[in-house]
């Protein structure tokens, strides 16, 4: 037998899912609320987005390319959505999210192409996930990349109340000949550091522990008149532009390593091959002051902190040595250092001294 839904049916079945935890009024706000800012993403290539069952993407922009190699990543911000949270600043982990995920492609020589969002909490407040998802656009924006579409997901009884979880992938291109993968590294050659902006979107946990009792609103001197929280919600630095500058001088890049979770000692030795090994000098970059606070609060060994941090190195650049002198002169006020090179591994493949 047909049934049909009438109006106050309908209003009902709603009260009753919203009784269940689950506010499909507050999610429709949200999308309305994100809209615009999405929009400016778009380009002519963008034939689908937000409220299309799926985005869609004109592979036609791809057609000048000799032989376009797509390439993807997944990540998310972990646990630094509970400072935005402590902070009630919601607009910065978009943008760290998106960063991250250029970042993680760019290091194989990629370039964005388009970037879809996982937005999910016990409980949907449409302001909040418009702040987040207006982070991500204006990172998109920045980063020439289309935000095409996601997920805005309510889950009472999978997240716990007023937790929040943001994840995101990206899709990126580049010609396989110019795909960079360490294979030409060899011994001898020069790593460039372009610095971070702090913690990045990694290493939260164990932050928060540290700093649990302190202030995080007050100016700190230490921490050149930031508060805790300004510095633990800076920004994911994106090194797509210095990276775009190094190579349109003509630096040959042979491999780029993103400094994140478990830091040089767990991220440098994916991009060599063979019995190579990364020599760093303490010393020859700046270390942002939230690092010394942590360690210092937290009673954290030299060890740990290189394990759990970026210690102020975002990405790793390796060039030839001959190069150093043009690559730090075309980075300029990007700020880059020489911070180690290439020697043959003896045991570990990373030695920070």
């Amino acid at each position: 037998m047909a049934t049909s839904l009438t109006s106050n049916a309908a209003g009902n079945a709603n009260n009753t899912y919203a009784a269940a935890g689950v506010n499909i009024a507050e999610g429709a706000r949200a999308i309305d609320l994100l809209k615009a800012a999405v929009k400016r993403t778009h380009g002519p290539e963008v034939l689908a987005g937000v409220g299309a069952f799926g985005g869609m993407f004109d592979a036609g922009a791809l057609k000048d390319m000799d032989a376009p190699v797509l390439v993807a990543s997944t990540d998310g911000v972990g646990t630094k959505t509970r400072v935005a949270a402590r902070m009630g600043n919601w607009d910065t982990v978009g943008q760290d999210l998106v960063n991250h995920c250029v970042n993680d492609i760019l290091v194989q020589g990629a370039r964005p192409l388009f970037f879809m969002d996982y937005v999910a909490a016990a409980r949907l407040d449409a302001e909040q996930v418009a702040a987040i998802v207006g982070g991500m656009a204006e990172a998109c924006v920045q980063n020439k990349c289309a935000l095409l579409g996601g997920e805005t997901a309510e889950m009472p009884g999978i997240y716990q109340d007023y937790e929040i979880d943001v994840a995101g992938t990206i899709v990126g291109v580049v010609e396989r000949a110019q795909i960079v993968n360490g294979s030409r590294i060899q011994t001898g050659d020069a790593i460039l550091a372009l610095p971070s902006t702090g913690l990045h979107t990694n290493g939260f946990s164990l932050a928060r522990r540290a700093l649990a009792e302190l202030d995080w609103n007050t100016p700190l001197a230490k921490g050149n008149g930031a508060s805790i929280g300004e510095m633990l919600l800076a920004v994911h630095r994106s090194y797509l532009e210095p990276v775009s500058q190094l190579q349109q001088a003509g630096i040959d890049i042979r491999g780029m390593a993103h400094i994140t979770g478990g830091g040089l000692p767990e991220n440098f030795p994916r991009i060599l091959q063979g019995e190579l090994a990364g020599q760093f000098q303490r010393g020859a970059w700046p270390v942002p002051p939230i690092f010394d606070i942590i360690q210092e609060l937290g009673n954290i060994s030299d060890e740990e902190m290189f394990r759990v941090f970026n210690m102020g190195i975002g990405l790793c650049v390796v060039l030839p040595q001959a190069q150093v002198d043009a690559a730090l002169a075309t980075l300029g006020n990007q700020g880059s250092y020489q911070v180690g090179e290439i020697v043959p591994r003896m045991s570990e493949a990373v030695i920070i001294g």
